[in-house]
C-alpha cells in the first residue's frame, strides 16, 4: 500500500463538513488505512472517533493528506506541510477550485482508486521571500500561489523599482504588483490579465495591477533568480502598502522597503487520480468550449 496513514484536513468553517469527512474516513478505513484528523478540523467538526493530529504530527506520521475545502484551504495546508514533503490531494468543497480539483460527489470513488495505486503525481513550486527595511528583515513567508504588493486602503498608487538578480528591469507606478507561481497564474494574476502558465514550467510571473502606464505588461521570468521590489514612493503622505504571501500579510510597508522573492527550496507534491489533465480542469472551470458535448471524454 502506498498510503498507510492518511490525514484529513477540512475547511472546518463550512457547516455540514463532518458528514463528507466521515465518509472519506470510512472509505480509507475500509482500504486498511489509519486515519488522522487535523486538530482544528477535529475540534470544529466534532469528529472524535479518529486520532487528532497537529500539522507537525501529520508531517511526521502521514503518507498522504486529503484536503477538503477550497483552494484557500489547500494553500494553507501546502505551506504547513511543504517541509515534510507529505503529498496532497484536493477535494473541492468550495467554489472555483483549481487545485482542489476532485468534485465532492466523486470524492469517495476517486480516493479509493488512489489508495489502490491509480494515481499520478505532480510537483508544484513555491515562493519564499521577505520584507527588508534598512538591512533588517521585518517579515518572511512562503506562498504557493503568489506574493502580492499592493496599496493599502484608499491610498494612492505606489512607485516600485523592480530588479532581477540586481539587474534593473523597470520602475512602475501602479496599484500593486503580483509575483506568481504557475499554480498562482489562475488566481489573482488571472484577474489582473496575467497569462495562464502550465504548472510544469519553471517560471515566475510578474503582473502589474492597474498600472498607470498601459504599456506595462505582464512578463514571465525564469524561476532561478531573485526578484526585488523596492517601494520608492507612496501615493500620499498618509498612504501605506501591504504585502501578502498567499494569506499571510505584512501591512506596514513604507517607502524604502524592499520585498525579495525567489523560488523556495521545497516543492509541493500533488496527487491526482489517473487520467487527470490540467487542460480538462481549465475547460471545466473557465467554461472553455462551452457548447453541447459530442463526447464524454472530459467529464
Amino acid at each position: 500500500m502506498h498510503f498507510k496513514t492518511v490525514a484529513l484536513i477540512g475547511r472546518y468553517q463550512d457547516s455540514g463538513l463532518d458528514a463528507p469527512l466521515r465518509k472519506l474516513a470510512a472509505t480509507l478505513q475500509a482500504a486498511g488505512c489509519k486515519v488522522l484528523i487535523e486538530a482544528d478540523t477535529a475540534k470544529n467538526t466534532g469528529i472524535t472517533e479518529h486520532d487528532a493530529a497537529s500539522y507537525k504530527e501529520i508531517g511526521e506520521q502521514a503518507d498522504l493528506a486529503v484536503v477538503m475545502g477550497g483552494d484557500g484551504t489547500m494553500l494553507g495546508a501546502a505551506r504547513q506541510l511543504a517541509c515534510s514533503h507529505v503529498p496532497l490531494i484536493g477535494i473541492n468543497h468550495g467554489r472555483l477550485g483549481f487545485i482542489t480539483d476532485i468534485p465532492l460527489h466523486t470524492a469517495n470513488d476517486a480516493l479509493a482508486s488512489v489508495i489502490n495505486g491509480n494515481f499520478e503525481t505532480e510537483e508544484r513550486v513555491l515562493l519564499e521571500g521577505n520584507v527588508v527595511r534598512d538591512g533588517e528583515t521585518l517579515f518572511s513567508g512562503v506562498a504557493l500561489n503568489d506574493v502580492v504588493l499592493n496599496r493599502a486602503g484608499r491610498g494612492g498608487m505606489i512607485d516600485v523599482r523592480v530588479e532581477l538578480d540586481g539587474v534593473f528591469m523597470y520602475s512602475q507606478r501602479a496599484d500593486g504588483l503580483i509575483v506568481a507561481t504557475p499554480t498562482g497564474s489562475t488566481a489573482y494574476s488571472l484577474s489582473a490579465n496575467g497569462p495562464i502558465v502550465h504548472p510544469n514550467l519553471s517560471a515566475i510571473l510578474l503582473v502589474p495591477v492597474a498600472p498607470q502606464t498601459l504599456s506595462n505588461r505582464p512578463i514571465v521570468l525564469p524561476d532561478s533568480g531573485t526578484l526585488s521590489l523596492t517601494i520608492t514612493a507612496l501615493g500620499r503622505v498618509e498612504s501605506g502598502a501591504s504585502v501578502h504571501f498567499d494569506m499571510q500579510t505584512w501591512s506596514d510597508c513604507q517607502a524604502g522597503d524592499c520585498i525579495n522573492v525567489r523560488r523556495a527550496k521545497n516543492t509541493i507534491r500533488f496527487i491526482h487520480p489517473t487520467g487527470y489533465s490540467i487542460f480538462s480542469t481549465l475547460r471545466r472551470k473557465l467554461y472553455w468550449n462551452h457548447m453541447p458535448q459530442t463526447s464524454d471524454e472530459d467529464e
